[in-house]
C-alpha cells in the first residue's frame, strides 16, 4: 500500500535509543510489533483485567483481547487513510503493557501507594516496560523500540513526569507534552481505536455479566439506532432466544458506523489542514476525529457505561477488594523486599545506593506489582497475609 505524505515512513524513523542494523526482511515498525508480541509483558495481558476480574468468567475481555481488538480496528482505519498500519498495530499492542492487575482499580491503588514517590501512571509505566523493564537482549534493557512507537505508547503524561523524561531524553517522546503539540497521526488513530473498542466490548461484557440489560441500552442512541436497524432487517431476532445474535449484530453495526465516521471526518480534516509531512501534522490540532454527531453519541455512551457498569455496586465491591490487595502487597514488599524474589530483590538492594533510596525502593516495588497478573497478585496476597479476598 502506498503511504500518504503525512504518514510515518519507517525509512524516515527518528530511530532507536540504541543503534541497530536494519532487519533484512522487515521494516522498523514491523520489527517493533514483533518485539512487543514476543515480550513477557504482552503475554501477561491475557490474565489482566479489563472491567471484570480474571476469575469472574472465561469469556470477558482481558487486556490482551482488548489490545488485539484495538489493533484490528486501528489497522482497518489506517488502511483507508493510507497511514502506516504496522506502526498503528505496534502502538495498539503495546499501549496497555504497563497496566496493573485489577484494571483501573489496581492503577488507582498503586498511584495512591506511590503518591509520596512520584505517583503511578499506566501510560508512563507502559513506556517504562518497553524502555527498561523487559530483559531480553544482552546489549540493553527494554525492547529498544523506535521513537514513533514509543511516542504512541505515551498517550498521556503529567507535566512533572514529562519534564523528568525530557531531562533524561532531551527532545524525546515527552517533548510534545511541554510544547503542546500532537503525536503522529498513527498514534492519534490508536487513541480513537482504543475508545471505539472498549465502548463496544464493555457493552458486550456488561450484558453478558447481567449488570446491564438490552432494555437499559435502549436509552443510548448510539446503540439503540443500530438495534432498531437490526430488528427492522431481522424481525426474528425479537425472540428472546435470539438475544445474543441481536446484541452481536447491533454492536457490529455500531462498530462499523464509528469506523466509517472516523474515516470520513478525518479525510475532511486532512483535506482542510493539508499537512505535507508527518512532522507537519504533529504541529496541527488533532486531525483523527469523529464527526460532531458521532462524538456526542460516543460521549453519551461512555457516560452510560460509567454510571451503569463501572460504578455498579458489584463492580465497586470487587474494586474495593482489589485495591486492598494492592495496598497490602505494596506495604509487604516495602517492608520485606526479599519477598519479591531474586531478580527484584537485587534491584531493591541496588536502590540503597541511589540518592533517594526509599523512593527508588518504592519504584522497584511498583514495577513488580504493576507487572503482576490478577491471579498472581491474588496468590501473593494470600501467601503474604493469609487472607483470601478475591475468590
Amino acid at each position: 500500500m502506498t503511504l500518504a505524505i503525512f504518514a510515518c515512513d519507517p525509512a524516515q524513523s527518528r530511530g532507536r535509543r540504541y543503534a541497530q542494523a536494519p532487519a533484512p526482511t522487515r521494516s522498523e515498525f514491523q520489527r517493533d510489533r514483533d518485539r512487543i508480541v514476543h515480550s513477557t509483558a504482552f503475554r501477561r495481558l491475557v490474565y489482566k483485567t479489563q472491567v471484570f476480574l480474571n476469575h469472574e468468567g472465561d469469556l470477558f475481555r482481558t487486556r490482551l483481547t482488548h489490545s488485539l481488538e484495538v489493533a484490528q480496528l486501528g489497522r482497518s482505519i489506517a488502511r483507508s487513510l493510507h497511514l502506516n498500519e504496522d506502526l498503528v498495530e505496534a502502538i495498539a499492542l503495546a499501549h496497555d503493557l504497563g497496566h496493573t492487575p485489577f484494571g483501573h482499580a489496581g492503577q488507582d491503588a498503586l498511584n495512591d501507594c506511590m503518591r509520596a514517590y512520584g505517583g503511578f501512571e499506566h501510560n508512563l509505566q507502559s513506556l517504562r516496560v518497553v524502555d527498561a523493564l523487559e530483559e531480553r537482549y544482552p546489549e540493553f534493557d527494554g525492547l529498544n523500540l523506535t521513537f514513533e512507537t514509543r511516542e504512541g505508547i505515551l498517550k498521556h503524561c503529567a507535566p512533572v513526569n514529562a519534564r523528568t523524561l525530557n531531562d533524561q531524553e532531551p527532545g524525546g517522546v515527552a517533548q510534545r507534552f511541554l510544547d503542546r503539540t500532537q503525536p503522529s497521526l498513527e498514534a492519534q488513530l490508536c487513541n480513537l481505536a482504543d475508545e471505539i473498542a472498549y465502548n463496544a466490548h464493555d457493552i458486550d461484557d456488561g450484558v453478558r455479566s447481567g449488570l446491564i440489560t438490552m432494555a437499559l441500552l435502549e436509552d443510548v442512541a448510539l446503540f439503540d439506532n443500530y438495534r432498531r436497524q437490526t430488528l427492522a432487517e431481522f424481525p426474528n431476532l425479537q425472540d428472546k432466544s435470539q438475544g445474543r445474535r441481536l446484541l452481536y449484530e447491533t454492536i457490529r453495526r455500531m462498530l462499523s458506523a464509528q469506523v466509517y465516521d472516523v474515516i470520513d471526518a478525518t479525510r475532511e480534516a486532512l483535506t482542510t489542514a493539508a499537512p505535507q509531512s508527518a512532522d507537519e501534522a504533529r504541529q496541527m490540532r488533532p486531525l483523527l476525529q469523529f464527526g460532531e454527531e458521532m462524538r456526542q453519541q460516543s460521549k453519551a455512551l461512555k457516560k452510560f457505561l460509567f454510571h451503569q457498569l463501572y460504578r455498579h455496586t458489584q463492580v465497586i465491591s470487587m474494586t474495593e477488594k482489589a485495591q486492598q490487595v494492592v495496598h497490602a502487597l505494596f506495604a509487604a514488599y516495602l517492608e520485606k523486599p526479599a519477598e519479591m524474589g531474586e531478580g527484584f530483590f537485587a534491584k531493591a538492594q541496588a536502590s540503597c545506593n541511589l540518592p533517594d533510596p526509599k523512593g527508588a525502593l518504592a519504584r522497584v516495588v511498583a514495577d513488580f506489582i504493576a507487572g503482576m497478573t490478577d491471579r498472581f497478585a491474588s496468590r501473593e496476597h494470600e501467601r503474604l497475609t493469609g487472607q483470601r479476598l478475591l475468590v
